[in-house]
């Protein structure tokens, strides 16, 4: 009985791998702020995934029309600026709130492709979770007002690479994210370069520019494409909607980032309000909902 639940088990063991080592990467991504800044790790991040998602997908033995390279040129700016604003916002707002308020993005695609009265439960308990980050605990540290704006960004940026992505549905997926990532690296490299300078191409921190490219996307992305070929896509998005939580502990743990009681609950709000909107979606809508 044991032996034949583990074939079962994999696929979940893999998408929670995925969880952890994403969260434990941009961890380590924001470590690497005070050296390059978060406009340089995330070139890091983006151009090191770039290059070795050409190696392995080496999209260009695909020829693609002229409508499919300006939809995947839309992706992968939207990629590259979600990533972007992401970066930006974790360097003032602590990482599970800063995904926290990014999952809004895809929450509000969600409930926008099926407007039914219960979404209306799940977008006041996101906003009540959202409420909680206000300035109204004494416990709590005031979030910066600028770092929510890019977390914010990043939500929008969410949203439309679900929208976007949707559009290179018809093309083999491996290539898409290949050519969409590349896209998404020819627009951050240069914001990167412009701000780490000179210290960016140092051989030691390249090297940590490697690593973090390898766990905030290489490995994360392998372990979600094998989970996906065993897990419903709603429950694919019902397990994906814990990383806000997953998150914060990494942040506590690796980085210190200690959160006030409102702030968890903060978490757990927005956390619920996700599960809650996948769960009363319609099957049928919820083919790249929370696809990361």
């Amino acid at each position: 009985m044991a032996a034949a639940s583990r074939p079962h088990l994999l696929p979940y063991a893999a998408l929670m791998g995925a969880i952890v080592v994403l969260c434990v990467g941009t961890s380590f991504a924001k470590s690497l702020f005070p050296l390059v800044g978060a406009a340089g790790t995330t070139a890091y991040r983006v151009g090191f995934s770039a290059l070795i998602l050409l190696l392995v997908w080496r999209p260009w033995r695909h020829p693609l029309s002229r409508a499919d390279l300006g939809r995947i040129a839309a992706y992968g700016a939207v990629m590259g600026l979600m990533n972007l604003s992401f970066y930006m916002a974790i360097r003032t707002v602590p990482l599970g709130l800063a995904i926290a308020i990014e999952f809004m993005g895809p929450l509000a695609v969600a409930v926008a492709s099926s407007r039914k009265l219960i979404h209306f439960v799940w977008i006041g308990l996101a906003g009540l979770g959202l409420s909680l980050l206000l300035p109204i605990d004494p416990g709590a540290k005031p979030l910066d007002p600028i770092g929510v704006g890019f977390a914010c960004a990043a939500a929008v940026m969410w949203a439309l690479y679900i929208i976007l992505g949707k559009r290179t549905g018809h093309l083999h997926a491996g290539r898409s994210v290949a050519l969409g990532m590349t896209t998404a690296a020819l627009i951050v490299a240069p914001i990167g370069i412009a701000s780490a300078g000179a210290s960016l191409f140092h051989p030691k921190v390249l090297l940590l520019g490697l690593v973090v490219a390898v766990l905030s996307s290489a490995i994360p992305y392998s372990l979600e494409m094998i989970a996906l070929r065993g897990i419903p896509k709603r429950s694919f998005g019902v397990v994906l909607s814990i990383e806000p939580a997953v998150g914060a502990l990494a942040g506590l743990v690796i980085l210190g980032e200690h959160l006030a009681a409102s702030q968890w609950m903060a978490i757990g709000a927005i956390v619920a309000a996700s599960v809650g909107a996948i769960l009363t979606t319609p099957a049928n809508a919820m083919a790249e909902e929370i696809a990361p």
